[in-house]
């Protein structure tokens, strides 16, 4: 299976399905033709978009996830697959049964390698990772010193050499929607993965709030997010930090998602080490005995 993101962010495009391909076509410009089974992400990031009611569905039956933008071309509904799984409900059941300690755990060793990956950019930019490293191996179960918080103040004092500057989901100054909508993909990316173990998104390790859906999305995607602050970083040093979301940035913002990772000794996709991670969280959640398939720490050279 070839793991695409495609993005739609012009208008005039009308998408439709043939043949098991999603066909682009738009007015004096040749079709293009996408095999289903090759997309991972469909974004639709302009509102002057039409599709057939086959593409929501046909991506869905090839677990496909579907990102939908506004009028800003800020992401606003995550469409996912619902997969037919027999052991669907029997992990769900686990899942809700997994206890605390347990969770606490989990959450440990993700705050830990999140807090690595942030000190390791941090490291590669700016040649110090101002303590990060270290904080990372003070992480303990649940995270009870809420060290994540601490490194967070720290991580995004130095990121961008702006003191100053404030990360605000969803408002702030730029360059905060270009992390909006890094993340929003990543997001759909990891909630994708674990719909495809049999796990239910919204019930995390540690994220929880009635209004969110995505709690375990949340959590799992943690330790990921420095490669979408990369690729801002990348933006801010060009000068495009208040540049508007468009096809060149989106397409940067987008590219490290596509790279490869170091999973158990292994070079594999994003998409097939999260497949490994999430089946490994099924695991614990069943009680086995076995580690949760985390990724060696990011390596920005």
């Amino acid at each position: 299976m070839i793991n695409r993101i495609i993005e739609i962010s012009e208008g005039g495009y009308f998408l439709r399905v043939e043949d098991r391909q999603l066909v682009l076509e738009k007015k004096s410009e040749a079709a293009k033709r996408i095999p289903l089974c090759d997309i991972a992400v469909l974004v639709l990031g302009t509102t002057w978009a039409t599709y057939s009611h086959t593409v929501l569905s046909g991506l869905a039956e090839e677990g496909g996830v579907v990102v939908v933008a506004d009028g800003r071309g800020m992401p606003v509904s995550l469409l996912l697959p619902m997969y037919h799984r027999s052991l669907q409900a029997q992990r769900l059941a686990q899942q809700i049964a997994a206890s605390e300690p347990l969770r606490k755990r989990l959450w440990q060793q993700v705050v830990e390698l999140k807090i690595e990956n942030q000190g390791r950019l941090l490291q590669h930019l700016h040649g110090d990772d101002f303590g990060l490293l270290a904080k990372a191996k003070q992480v303990k179960s649940g995270d009870k010193e809420n060290l994540e918080a601490q490194a967070a103040r720290i991580y995004w004092s130095r990121l961008f050499g702006d003191p100053g500057f404030r990360r605000t989901p969803g408002e702030g100054e730029r360059p905060n929607h270009f992390l909006d909508y890094g993340y929003a993909v990543l997001r759909g990316i990891v909630a994708r993965a674990i719909c495809a173990s049999g796990l239910h998104p919204t019930l995390g390790l540690h994220h929880h709030h009635r209004d969110n859906s995505f709690c375990l999305a949340d959590d799992v995607m943690e330790p990921f997010r420095p490669l979408v602050d990369h690729a801002v970083c990348h933006l801010v040093r060009e000068g495009m930090a208040k540049a508007d979301l468009n096809r060149d940035t989106k397409s940067i913002l987008l590219s490290p998602m596509m790279g490869r990772l170091v999973w158990e000794g292994n070079n594999l996709t994003l998409f097939d080490g999260l497949s490994m991670l999430t089946a490994s969280l099924g695991q614990r959640f069943a009680g086995e005995d076995v580690e949760l398939s985390l990724p060696a720490p990011l390596s920005f050279d």
